[in-house]
């Protein structure tokens, strides 16, 4: 198998971004927040290139301090991109969301790095860095939901331990969906990049079971977490 990765050239970069067009096109028709769409596009693509040039920087770096800091960039921001749904409570809820998403990230990155892979050293950027972006992210989308549904059951006058209880179980679809679609419906993200990099496809799927059992704990103990101090601040049980 070849393990090298084909280059993309600008144009087929470009071709990617056809379909996206597409959708912004609509939006715009439709009058659906085309504004918000073209910013998040823009932001992506300057955000991916400099983490392009920066990761060249971290992956040698031989410092935890440096890697300490990387992590803590990305839950502080994620942590706080996760309540932007509730608008102008966003800054009441920001503790918790920091703290959920805070703890159940460091505690399940440990756990996969050092129990699960044995990564050595503990800081090596090249596993702690990408899986660290992986339930960072999972932690933040759980979040959010759980954010969103819980506010909006509360707004409703819904008791805080079923408004707890609803957020709880939307939070966990999306999660959910991916376990049940992995494999059948689709090749994720780390399975497809190292199968791409000639990995053999056994070894990629015992990652990729890695990554989706850590999409679950994480997504789960940070939703749950966020939840549980939201009612306690809501006055629930």
């Amino acid at each position: 198998m070849n393990g090298g990765i084909l280059e993309i050239s600008l144009q087929g970069l470009l071709y990617a971004f056809l379909p996206a067009l597409v959708v912004l096109f609509i939006m715009w028709r439709w009058e659906a927040g085309t504004g918000t769409a073209v910013y998040a596009m823009a932001r992506m693509m300057v955000q991916l290139f400099a983490i392009g040039y920066v990761l060249i920087y971290i992956f040698d770096s031989d410092s935890y301090w440096v890697i300490a800091g990387v992590l803590t960039i990305m839950i502080v921001v994620a942590s706080w991109i996760a309540v932007r749904p509730l608008g102008d409570a966003k800054r009441q809820s920001w503790p918790n969301s920091l703290l959920a998403v805070g703890f159940a990230s460091v505690v399940i990155l440990a756990l996969v790095t050092q129990a699960v892979i044995g990564v050595e050293p503990w800081f090596s950027p090249r596993y702690v860095v990408p899986l660290g972006g992986m339930v960072v992210t999972g932690a933040m989308n759980s979040v959010s939901l759980a954010a969103e549904r819980f506010q909006s059951e509360t707004a409703r006058d819904e008791p805080v331990p079923d408004a707890r209880r609803s957020a709880f179980k939307t939070a966990m679809i999306p999660i959910t969906n991916m376990l049940f679609a992995v494999g059948v419906v689709s090749l994720p993200g780390m399975m497809t990049g190292q199968i791409l990099s000639g990995v053999s496809p056994l070894i990629a799927a015992k990652y990729q079971m890695i990554v989706m059992a850590m999409f679950f704990g994480t997504g789960g103990i940070a939703a749950a977490i966020y939840l549980e101090l939201e009612s306690r601040r809501a006055g629930g049980d």
